[in-house]
């Protein structure tokens, strides 16, 4: 299920190459948690039909995957050798019609996307597979919502206030 990408394109498959609306996912070093997260949200909203993708982007952003991640992802069926973490700016909260932060402060004015906080999920770095599976556990009740009328509702006025501004 890869979608072709342009050749500078750094992102893997469904990490914010997109017109979607996007859910954002936020850690501090952009190359584990909020990468399992983007990956297999849009998988997951795309199995479902849904217009969102997901996007990791990190505060401090690792220069490379680590090994592990890489391996355990690839095992998931997703290519992220090429992918390079990105850094958390304003124009990428801005654009987000959905907020998830991992464990780390984003400052978000009022106006801004929708939030959520999951702080007490396993480290990667502690086992991936137990990661892993609580990440997608949230990420499937997240797609759960947002495939709802009234979530898709709020997140379409969200991105369409944000792009307007």
């Amino acid at each position: 299920m890869t979608e072709p990408r342009d050749a500078g394109d750094s992102r893997p498959e469904g990490c914010g190459r997109t017109t979607s609306p996007t859910v954002l996912f936020v850690c501090l070093h952009g190359s584990a948690k909020s990468l399992i997260a983007a990956q297999h949200f849009t998988r997951l909203a795309r199995e479902r039909g849904l217009p969102y993708a997901g996007e990791s982007v990190g505060l401090e952003p690792d220069y490379q995957v680590p090994m592990p991640v890489i391996a355990g992802l690839a095992s998931d069926g997703f290519d992220v050798r090429e992918y390079l973490p990105q850094a958390l700016t304003p124009e990428r909260v801005a654009t987000a019609c959905y907020v998830v932060t991992f464990a780390c402060d984003v400052l978000l004015g009022p106006d801004t996307a929708m939030r959520e906080s999951w702080d007490d999920l396993p480290m990667v770095s502690d086992g991936f597979g137990v990661a892993r599976d609580a990440i997608v556990r949230r990420v499937t009740a997240l797609v759960h919502s947002l495939a709802s009328a009234s979530y898709q509702h709020a997140c379409r006025r969200n991105c369409a206030k944000s792009r307007h501004e």
